[in-house]
């Protein structure tokens, strides 16, 4: 079951407005090409694994739980501290939860129900009693600032929620889903092992780069689909489900996979005219909101779902 949820979105704002390097007649753009009004960054001194750390410190003061008592850490970001280690080890020496296991999961922004599944397989196996599930991602780092297609529609933040042994409803089911066909279509082109920093002549390689007409069609078919699949999974309808928490990366995105289901969009939980785009995490934040809002309550069912690079695409259908 899911025993507690908590997020970290740092305190630095940063409206539409704000953002001069653009011309003045681009700005209202964003809102209508997305929804996103403004979104938070992280400050100088802090990176992902600060973030996570923050968000992971408040699922724990809510459960009860101590940070001892954690058997195993996955993280998901695709915005890691350093290429190694796993950012995941820096959270849990921050956590001090020195009993546990930790290691990253990156299905960029489909990688917090990737990293859910695999602590609900933990702990169905017996082999944890307790398992930390974190997405973290500062894309502000990472992000062109001169490119008006990436750089006004991503924010920072952190999610995390416990996962625990109790004998109560928690992850019905979960579809996980991969096309490595579409690999190029959203990508940092350099830093790794393909483009090691050696042979990067173009600075720009090193930013995030996205195909977006490409990526909204993918989106809205394979997010409609992968909820169907996850409720035919749990034997369960749509009618049975009290909300849907997608990936938060544009109300048109959201409002098409809600027309392909033939129901209201209202039924989704967004808050990206906040915070933007925060890649993995978004989804994690937007189910805390939605519980400390009192959106979702205990006995509900919740549909998380979520799209990203990889081509990747994924769904959970949570009882709470």
């Amino acid at each position: 079951m899911i025993a507690a949820t908590g997020a970290y979105l740092p305190s630095k704002i940063v409206r539409n407005e704000d953002l001069i390097q653009f011309p003045a007649n681009a700005i209202p753009i964003i809102a209508a090409k997305t929804g996103v009004l403004e979104r938070r960054y992280a400050a100088d001194d802090e990176c992902t694994s600060d973030l996570a750390i923050l968000a992971a410190r408040q699922c724990l003061e809510r459960s009860g739980v101590a940070a001892t008592e954690i058997d195993g850490i996955v993280l998901s970001t695709s915005s890691p501290d350093r290429i190694q280690p796993a950012t995941a080890t820096r959270v849990q020496n921050g956590l001090g939860a020195r009993q546990a296991f930790a290691f990253d999961v990156n299905a960029v922004c489909s990688g917090a129900i990737y990293a859910l599944q695999i602590g609900d397989s933990f702990i169905r196996s017996g082999l944890c009693r307790r398992v930390l599930v974190i997405a973290a991602e500062v894309y502000s780092r990472f992000l062109n600032p001169r490119d008006f297609s990436t750089y006004p529609y991503f924010g920072d933040g952190a999610g995390a929620l416990l996962l625990t042994s109790a004998d109560r409803p928690g992850i019905l089911a979960s579809v996980l889903r991969t096309d490595g066909s579409g690999a190029d279509a959203i990508q940092i082109p350099a830093g790794g092992s393909m483009r090691p920093a050696p042979k990067v002549s173009r600075p720009e390689e090193f930013y995030f780069a996205m195909q977006g007409k490409e990526v909204f069609g993918f989106a809205v078919q394979r997010g409609a689909e992968v909820i169907s699949e996850v409720l035919r999974e749990a034997g369960q309808c749509l009618d049975s489900v009290r909300a849907l928490i997608p990936h938060q990366a544009n109300k048109y995105i959201i409002r098409a996979i809600a027309d392909t289901l033939g129901i209201a969009p209202e039924r989704f939980i967004i808050n990206l005219d906040r915070y933007g785009n925060t890649a993995s995490a978004s989804v994690l934040i937007a189910l805390d909101e939605a519980l400390e809002c009192k959106k979702i309550s205990s006995g509900d069912l919740a549909v998380l779902v979520a799209f990203g690079g990889g081509l990747s695409w994924a769904a959970s259908l949570v009882q709470f």
